[in-house]
């Protein structure tokens, strides 16, 4: 699965990250992409392909990385990739806005806390985690539904 991921002090300091990238970007690009995806998701089985539901949002960062909200707190980060795990996610690839630096920080803060939690048995059950994380990948109906 791939993800992007903002590791910030806050969660409203990710999120302004998460806003100040989908603002820049090149909503004409986006489109066009956006176009390309449906077009070869209509030759599919299913007639859809995996980008069917996308927004321009979502489209922003290529393969749908921001669905995995991996935005957040480092805390919240591990929790969420400890669900990812209990439902099924074996492979993460990560995106990251500054690649070096973030993903220092990501090695030396977040892969600690996930390890740390998975040695207190936690990223096995989807139940436990969807209660300890929230269900944060289910559809939502409203905007307020989606930012966590």
């Amino acid at each position: 699965m791939n993800g992007f991921v903002i590791a910030r002090d806050t969660e409203e300091e990710a999120i302004r990250v998460l806003q100040e990238i989908q603002g820049k970007a090149d909503k004409t690009a986006v489109d066009a992409f956006a176009d390309q995806v449906k077009n070869a998701g209509a030759s599919t089985a299913d007639k859809t392909g995996m980008w069917a539901n996308s927004k321009l949002e979502d489209l922003v960062q290529y393969n749908d990385g921001f669905k995995t909200k991996l935005i957040g707190t480092p805390q919240q980060i591990a929790d969420r990739i400890l669900l990812l795990k209990s439902l099924g996610v074996d492979i993460l690839l990560t995106a990251f806005l500054h690649y070096d630096e973030e993903i220092e920080h990501f090695g030396k803060v977040v892969i600690p806390l996930v390890r740390k939690l998975e040695a207190e048995g936690r990223g096995k059950d989807p139940e436990l985690e969807i209660k300890l994380t929230g269900d944060v990948y289910r559809a939502r109906n409203s905007p307020q539904d989606t930012k966590s």
